[in-house]
């Protein structure tokens, strides 16, 4: 049997939930990874952040447990085998780059002659070497995104926990910084990337956990995805000065599987057409062809599961951002 099968998941989330004060910013999340490239979208406020942030052991579960190699997150030897970039900066800005790295690695625990080798490589690796000399506070995004990476690699985790690693970064840069996690990847590595562009993980991973809420919403390949929500239909509300006339409209289209019109929510005066429909991606486009043709006046267009507006944002080409 395969060593590495016997060995607990690299990273595992159990029914995990936290609160801050009355705020649940995480929900009974469960989630295993264990060698590759997954990439974690979800709008502004979903969760992402907490759940990097609990995967490195910053901040401890209200319930739940959250391990790395079977260790809890929080013990510092969980710790040692994660990296992490942050998505805000924390710089000791009058050092150099080379410098900040060397700091952080002398931190670690390396001798001044090892943690200079290790700075060098890492460098190298996130194409820095020949730029690291100037002081931080006079660094592009791209390039404090770059240290930032840097840092992350210096001990060589097997978990990298990357969150907008890509944000700021031009297009040049964007590709050579895909190809170096792709490697990582290859030599066994586990990559978490947070990222709001699904095209950009899209190129990188097929492999995705969307947040919505404080819940994984999904996890899978992005046809996995799709799949589910083609087998759980979407309701969506559209709000439409004569609702009656655009509930038999969309009645003709093929995959509108049912139309109701009902009152719209309590304090809310007149009625709304609900309309459950098969493979969202096509449906939206049949009715936005619907709308151009008819010149109809749309005041609401909501998805009515909160888990599939969120999953939708992404799917469709959106931002997902609230």
């Amino acid at each position: 049997m395969n060593e590495s099968a016997l060995q607990p998941p690299l990273l595992l989330f159990e029914q995990v939930s936290k609160w801050y004060g009355s705020v649940l910013a995480l929900n009974q999340v469960t989630l295993e990874l264990t060698r590759g490239i997954t990439g974690l979208v979800g709008a502004n406020g979903a969760g992402k952040s907490t759940l990097l942030r609990m995967a490195n052991g910053q901040l401890k579960p209200t319930m739940g447990r959250v391990s790395v190699r079977g260790v809890d997150a929080w013990d510092w030897r969980a710790r040692r085998l994660v990296g992490y970039c942050p998505d805000l900066d924390a710089f000791y800005e009058d050092l150099s780059g080379r410098g900040f790295v060397w700091v952080m690695a002398r931190l670690c625990g390396y001798t001044r002659r090892e943690s200079t080798r290790r700075t060098e490589a890492v460098l190298e690796r996130v194409g820095m070497r020949d730029r690291a000399d100037r002081t931080l506070r006079g660094y592009s995004k791209g390039m404090r995104q770059r240290i930032k990476l840097a840092q992350a690699m210096l001990h060589d985790p097997e978990l990298l926990i990357l969150d907008e690693p890509l944000s700021g970064i031009d297009p040049i840069g964007r590709q050579e910084l895909l190809e170096l996690f792709q490697a990582l990847a290859a030599q066994g590595k586990c990559l978490l990337i947070s990222s709001h562009e699904l095209e950009a993980l899209e190129k990188l991973t097929n492999h995705v956990a969307i947040m919505a809420r404080g819940r994984i919403a999904a996890v899978g390949t992005l046809q996995q995805i799709r799949d589910l929500l083609d087998d759980h239909p979407l309701s969506v509300r559209v709000d439409v000065p004569d609702p009656r006339a655009v509930a038999r409209l969309l009645l003709a289209l093929p995959d509108v599987l049912a139309v109701d019109v009902s009152p719209k929510l309590p304090g809310e005066p007149g009625v709304c057409v609900v309309v459950k429909a098969r493979n969202p991606k096509r449906f939206f486009q049949q009715f936005g062809a619907l709308v151009v043709e008819h010149a109809l006046d749309v005041r609401r267009l909501e998805p009515l599961d909160e888990s599939a507006h969120a999953i939708l944002g992404y799917l469709l080409g959106g931002s997902g951002r609230t």
